[in-house]
Order: C-alpha cells, then sequence, then structure tokens
C-alpha cells in the first residue's frame, strides 16, 4: 500500500494587536508630519534670532550676510584663470572681492559687469566656492592688428574691437598695420585673404582702407598695390601668381592697379608716399623718456 504523508499542523494565527496598540499605529503616522513642520518652524526661528541678535547692518540682507561671515563664510582668496594681458590692478578693483567680507552678499552678476566693461576682456565667469574662495574666469581679447587713425594708434581684435591705445610698441613688429576710418571692421577678412599667399608673406607694410570701400596695399618695396572694392581675394590670387611668374613687387614700380580684372596698370618709382588713404602711413614710435633740464 502506498504510504500516506501525515498532515502538517496547521500555523498559528498571530494574535492581534490590541485596541490601544492600533490607536497609537495611527495617531504616529498623523504626527509625522507635524513633528518635521514644528522641527522646521523652531530652526527657521532660531535663524531668525540669531541673525537679528548675532548680525549688525542697516537690513536683514547685511545682518544676515554679517552672521555668514561670522561663521565661516567669508572671502579669503581670489582665484583668476586665463588672465594674460589684462592689467591687473584694473583687474582687482572691478572684482572688488574684499577679504573678509561675506561671500554670500558677494553680486556676482555686478562684478562680472564690472570686468567685461575692462577692453582686454571679451567675456568673464565669476563664480563663488564655499566656503571662501571667488574664482575668476577670463576669456580675453587677442590682439589682431594695430590700427593707425589720425596719426593715433589703436590695438584691435579680429572683430574691430578696441583693445587698448597703450602699450602699442610692444606689438608693432608683430601685428599688421591697417590705415583709415572703417579699417577695423573690414581688416578681417582682408587679412585672412592675404595670408592664403605665402608668397606674399613679409611684404605687407600696411592695409590703407580708401574711402571706407577699398584697400590699398603698401609694400615692403614701395609700391603701392589697389584693390577693387569686394573682390579683394580674386585681386589678392592675381598679385600672388604675378609675383612668382614675373617677380613683380621685386621691381620698382609706385603703383600696382588691380582694380580692373581684365588688365593690369603699372606706374614706375617715383617720389611720394606710399599708400592713399587721409593718413599718411607711419610706424608707432617707441615711447622715450627724458630727463628735465635743472634750471641754472
Amino acid at each position: 500500500m502506498p504510504r500516506v504523508k501525515p498532515r502538517s499542523a496547521p500555523m498559528p494565527l498571530p494574535d492581534r494587536p490590541g485596541r490601544w496598540k492600533l490607536l497609537w499605529r495611527r495617531q504616529r503616522k498623523l504626527l509625522r508630519p507635524t513633528a518635521f513642520a514644528s522641527i522646521a518652524v523652531v530652526v527657521a526661528i532660531a535663524g531668525f534670532v540669531a541673525v537679528s541678535t548675532i548680525g549688525r547692518g542697516p537690513s536683514m540682507s547685511d545682518r544676515f550676510g554679517r552672521a555668514s561671515a561670522e561663521a565661516g563664510l567669508a572671502i579669503r582668496t581670489v582665484v583668476i584663470v586665463g588672465r594674460e594681458k589684462t592689467p591687473e590692478p584694473l583687474l582687482a578693483a572691478a572684482i572688488g572681492a574684499i577679504p573678509g567680507r561675506p561671500i554670500l552678499t558677494y553680486s556676482i552678476s555686478e562684478a562680472r559687469t564690472r570686468i567685461e566693461s575692462i577692453a582686454w576682456v571679451r567675456s568673464a565667469i565669476v563664480e563663488r566656492v564655499l566656503p571662501d574662495k571667488i574664482r575668476v574666469v577670463l576669456n580675453e581679447r587677442r590682439p589682431f592688428a594695430v590700427w593707425q587713425n589720425q596719426g593715433k594708434f589703436t590695438l584691435i581684435d579680429q572683430a574691430g574691437n578696441t583693445v587698448t591705445d597703450s602699450d602699442i610698441f610692444t606689438f608693432a613688429d608683430k601685428l599688421p598695420l591697417v590705415v583709415g576710418v572703417g579699417a577695423p571692421l573690414a581688416a578681417g577678412g582682408l587679412i585672412k585673404s592675404f595670408n592664403e599667399f605665402p608668397v606674399l608673406s613679409g611684404r605687407l607694410v600696411a592695409a590703407v582702407r580708401v574711402g571706407e570701400r577699398r584697400w590699398d596695399l603698401c609694400m615692403t618695396s614701395g609700391a603701392n598695390v589697389l584693390l577693387p572694392e569686394g573682390a579683394e581675394p580674386a585681386a589678392l590670387a592675381k598679385l600672388a601668381e604675378l609675383q612668382t611668374s614675373k617677380a613683380l613687387l621685386d621691381r620698382p614700380l609706385q603703383e600696382i592697379d588691380l582694380r580692373l580684372p581684365d588688365r593690369l596698370r603699372l606706374r614706375p618709382m617715383a617720389e611720394g608716399p606710399c599708400g592713399q588713404g587721409g593718413d599718411r602711413v607711419a610706424t608707432p614710435a617707441k615711447p622715450t623718456t627724458t630727463t628735465p633740464r635743472r634750471a641754472t
């Protein structure tokens, strides 16, 4: 006969909680939100009392700043990233981060506005790094050319923005010279096209803007190259071809007229300034210091 497996005894049911235990469980669930709210209120009141009693100042923000500074949230260091040419005293004044002042009330937006008003700065990022650090990241303008206008020299970037009008001599031998009204805004495209032809490299003295419409190029040979309005790349390609095949820029020529696409006009060398713009082409002079004579 098959063996019959005995049935196991049924598991005993847990005892039902008492009435008071059930009541306490229900009340505990209801009391949790109330307890958290009570704690938040107590913390807020404590913070308000601390700011009111510890801080000193004409306004609540001043009191809060003073209290936070006394708690350790005060400016201790300023870290600057990306500064190369921006004058340090000018930048420090624009940042305006005074050691010991509350870091939480330091205005990031106002500092950024002041910093970006400096001519050398294209854009800036200002950050708080708690508990005690201000971090400034600079994106400086890159000097692209020296602009001569009415005898004055200014350093400009590729977009034509003024960078500085001081210490120009430092950049005179490294950057192209552009001359005349309207030259800064148009110089970027011209210089880019000119640099595409290695055979012309090192031969440009200055680019003179004529009538705010077109360019004359003053070359190291003394020749004045007249470019057509709006067709500079094609004219420069033609000039590069003539230099390669005919050594045109090595000849004693005063004028090379490329304004007409189907003909070339040349004028032999004669006395006269290079360039036909409103300014005579010049070179930024190195500043000199003189010692005044003692009166006798």
